[in-house]
């Protein structure tokens, strides 16, 4: 069995850092922000940090698998406004360009949020059309698709979202998902026991394929079960349970992709690895 298990950690000092701060709680997956969340673009990245990063990569003893970073929240691939749709598109290609330097092989995104009554059947359109003439101008990186809570006006908080989503793409080989728990369970999946939780990722497989599964946010939630709030909590302090997390470090499944901390206390990291280990 091999398990990534890591968090999603600031770059604030340099993107190198990410593979320090890894070891020193013992992760063996990381995700972080390509470029400053906050801002549409950024200068290119030099080629100083190109070189460390990739130094730091192959020290820490990482692969490209175990590497989930994820790009910014201000990106909406469904915005019907050409304009901003246009401005969300060239942020995401920008962010695989960054990806592509660094020898990192995937990027994950929220598939989008519907503007005022903007049909959702229209929302995959416009989503699989950006994501479609992103992959004519770049190569090698792949897109992973992060179901959501349905939290406000986001899609993508039931599997049939991404399931239509995907039907869509032209290059297939390049799409991925990532399962978050927290929004699996507050958009409405139930994953508080082990008989719910075999029903829910069997559902998965059935409509979309373990072979699309290419990571997963290992979160609690502070909502309850189809609250549809995105509000992580740390492991065993929300209302999921212990049941969830069990069954994907034991489930091979879930080997060799990485496994990601999202939660609230930054400090209980270390702690939150070593009891997702010990199910090994």
């Amino acid at each position: 069995m091999t398990k990534y298990i890591g968090a999603h950690f600031s770059c604030l000092n340099s993107l190198d850092s990410v593979f320090l701060e890894a070891n020193k709680i013992h992760a063996n997956a990381i995700s972080f922000f390509i470029k400053n969340p906050r801002k549409w673009f950024e200068k290119e990245i030099d080629n100083t940090v190109i070189k460390n990063f990739k130094y730091n990569m192959k020290k820490y003893n990482f692969t490209y698998n175990q590497i989930l970073p994820h790009a910014s929240y201000l990106i909406n691939l469904c915005n019907p406004n050409k304009e901003k749709n246009y401005l969300s598109k060239k942020s995401f290609l920008s962010e695989i360009v960054r990806c592509n330097k660094l020898g990192i092989k995937y990027i994950n995104v929220h598939p989008g949020n519907y503007i005022e009554k903007n049909n959702i059947k229209t929302c995959f359109k416009i989503a699989s059309n950006t994501i479609n003439e992103i992959f004519c101008e770049t190569e090698n990186v792949s897109i992973i698709l992060e179901n959501t809570s349905g939290m406000g006006t986001s899609i993508g908080y039931k599997f049939e979202h991404l399931y239509e989503l995907i039907n869509l793409i032209d290059d297939t080989s390049r799409i991925g998902v990532c399962i978050d728990t927290c929004h699996l369970f507050s958009s409405g999946y139930d994953i508080s026991n082990i008989e719910s939780i075999q029903e829910v990722f069997l559902e998965f497989n059935k409509l979309i394929g373990f072979n699309y599964l290419k990571g997963i946010h290992l979160n609690d939630s502070l909502g309850s079960l189809g609250s549809k709030i995105d509000r992580h909590e740390n492991l065993g302090f929300g209302k999921i349970g212990n049941d969830i997390f069990s069954f994907i470090i034991k489930n091979k499944k879930f080997d060799n992709i990485p496994i990601i901390l999202e939660t609230k206390r930054k400090d209980l990291l270390k702690d939150e690895i070593l009891f997702l280990k010990s199910f090994f």
